[in-house]
């Protein structure tokens, strides 16, 4: 039986509970398909489909994932609620990655992805990150044209302050915010969680396993490939790994209890903080594909979620919940 479904937005489409996060494709994290063991990705999106994931996330950021979502799709388009984003340009200074939301580029963009993903029509259109240079307004004006157009259905943010979220708002209906947010990254619980509810706007958390530590997979800091980016992250850091894992261990003991993996178990904690937040979990396995799908199905106990609510982690996120970089280090793709 297909997973509970969830509404994006006061008035956007349906989705099932748990969704799928594309940026595998870019190999962020350093392993190579062949290092890895992937499957391939017309098995991984038509199990998905078949599970009753139907929110797709992808990026023009994340290699060729345009291109690979687009062909294991084609197939099923009219099942699936197409997201994906734009507003990064690589390489266009010395400095790395820089933004981009002027109106001229907007269009220029998703004429792109329209065509890399064989469609004539995304579902859910996402600005990467907020320009800075560029008034909020003039990028969702140009956002909304596309929607009046017929090429995007609803409009997102991702990784946006709570004041541009309410100038964007105030434009076009906000359907969606992408952003980080799990038991390892909990910035937005203050500001903007409560802002995207009194909005009806949905909260879509990518890197809901916080990287892959709250799958239980890593038990020491030896346990990540030498060129994996995650060495360089504070909250992956020798310094502070084992202080970490003691949180992951409380997440472990949850999930034993519910005879449940302790990813579940992250997953399951989102899902309890409103009806309309709809995680994004990557994996480019089949077997974790499933295992993602039926957290929509786990149900934790009032004690269980004050028991994980407490939990500490120690170091800062590269990136704060904010419209600009963080540090001159450019962080892994999300």
């Amino acid at each position: 039986m297909p997973i509970s479904q969830r509404t994006l937005g006061s008035a956007g489409p349906a989705v099932g509970a748990i969704g799928y996060g594309a940026m595998g494709f870019a190999r962020p994290y350093g392993q190579t398909a062949e290092q890895s063991g992937d499957d391939a990705a017309d098995a991984l999106i038509g199990r998905a489909l078949d599970l009753g994931v139907t929110l797709i996330d992808t990026s023009d950021r994340y290699g060729d994932s345009e291109e690979i979502i687009g062909r294991a799709i084609a197939r099923r388009r009219d099942q699936v609620v197409l997201a994906t984003k734009f507003g990064i340009e690589s390489g266009s200074n010395e400095d790395g990655p820089v933004v981009n939301g002027r109106p001229e580029y907007v269009r220029q963009a998703v004429e792109r992805s329209l065509r890399r993903l064989g469609v004539d029509h995304i579902d859910l259109y996402y600005q990467h990150r907020v320009d800075p240079g560029v008034p909020i307004e003039e990028t969702v004006g140009a956002m909304a044209e596309l929607v009046a157009e017929g090429k995007v259905r609803y409009l997102g943010l991702s990784e946006a302050a709570p004041d541009t979220i309410r100038r964007a708002h105030a434009v076009h209906a906000i359907t969606a915010l992408q952003t980080e947010w799990s038991l390892w990254s909990r910035e937005i619980e203050d500001e903007i969680f409560p802002l995207t509810q009194e909005f009806g706007i949905s909260v879509v958390p990518y890197s809901p396993l916080g990287r892959g530590m709250l799958t239980g997979n890593l038990t020491s800091y030896d346990d990540l490939p030498a060129d994996d980016y995650r060495r360089r992250m504070p909250r992956f850091s020798r310094e502070v790994f084992d202080t970490n894992l003691a949180a992951v261990e409380v997440v472990r003991e949850i999930a034993a209890a519910h005879e449940a993996a302790p990813g579940q178990v992250a997953l399951a904690w989102l899902l309890a903080k409103a009806p309309n937040v709809v995680p994004i979990p990557g994996t480019l396995h089949v077997r974790r594909l499933e295992e993602n799908a039926a957290a929509a199905d786990l149900v934790l106990t009032a004690a269980d979620i004050e028991r994980l609510d407490t939990l500490k982690v120690v170091g800062e996120r590269e990136m704060q919940i904010s419209d600009n970089w963080l540090s001159g280090v450019t962080p892994p793709l999300s």
